[in-house]
């Protein structure tokens, strides 16, 4: 494959093919990625791009042929290319209303999260069940990877299964994890704190969480922490808060 000296491989348009990929190969790319490379950029046969498929690492390919709605590429070979944050962070996030979960999934994924965790809190106005939960995590995942495509990640963090806040906190947790929850009034900083390891985040919906599941987060290992003197709004909290770790103990500190 030849590629313009003048296009540079981190500017090429990225895909995420969920089937996994090897060097030379000649792949079908997903009915999505197709439409969204031809229709949307219009790329036309011979165009270069960037395939992963989450697994880690990335391939330089190019369009070999395209047959109506349908586009073939053939890869080159994998690059060991990452971007992922020395910190392990799960985002335990409450049902959002409306758009916010959209919004906080994809800016999350650019914060550099691992794994996203929706749960049902008392307070959440959304509820989810059924087909319906299953749906809307598969619509979740997709958001995920495409914002892994924007964002230049070849990890694809995963969205769990939808459940209720207090069956996930009876869960086990692996040891050495840091347990954090967003209080106003919390005695305890950011500051204060040095993780050794694995991190998970809880962040209620709109109204926060339920002073019962406090007790039981707290129940469970999670500690207040506060961030500021202000109250911040559900889809504004675990972003900030993600901003925070990652420039006080993840890779926002360019070490």
């Amino acid at each position: 494959i030849r590629i313009s000296p003048i296009i540079a491989p981190m500017n090429l348009p990225r895909f995420y093919c969920r089937e996994a990929l090897s060097p030379g190969a000649h792949v079908e790319l997903p009915e999505p990625v197709a439409r969204h490379a031809v229709r949307v950029l219009r790329l036309p046969p011979g165009a270069p791009m960037i395939l992963f498929d989450g697994r880690g690492g990335q391939y330089l390919a190019h369009i070999e042929r395209i047959e109506r709605d349908r586009v073939y590429a053939e890869l080159a070979g994998w690059q060991d290319v990452e971007c992922e944050s020395p910190l392990s962070i799960t985002l335990v996030q409450a049902l959002q209303a409306g758009d916010k979960m959209d919004f906080t999934i994809q800016k999350a994924v650019e914060l550099g999260v691992r794994d996203f965790v929706p749960v049902e809190s008392r307070r959440s106005v959304l509820r989810l069940a059924g087909e319906r939960a299953a749906k809307r995590v598969a619509h979740w995942q997709g958001v995920v990877a495409s914002a892994c495509e924007q964002c230049g990640r070849n990890q694809v963090p995963l969205v769990a299964p939808v459940e209720r806040l207090e069956n996930w906190l009876a869960r086990p947790v692996a040891e050495g994890t840091l347990r954090l929850m967003l209080a106003p009034d919390a005695e305890m900083s950011f500051a204060s704190i040095r993780p050794t390891g694995p991190v998970q985040l809880l962040i209620g919906a709109e109204g926060g969480l339920d002073p019962q599941e406090m007790i039981a987060a707290q129940q469970a290992g999670f500690q207040a922490v506060r961030m500021g003197p202000r109250v911040l709004r559900t889809e504004t909290a675990g972003l900030a808060a993600l901003a925070v770790m990652q420039a006080m103990w993840g890779d926002f500190r360019g070490e």
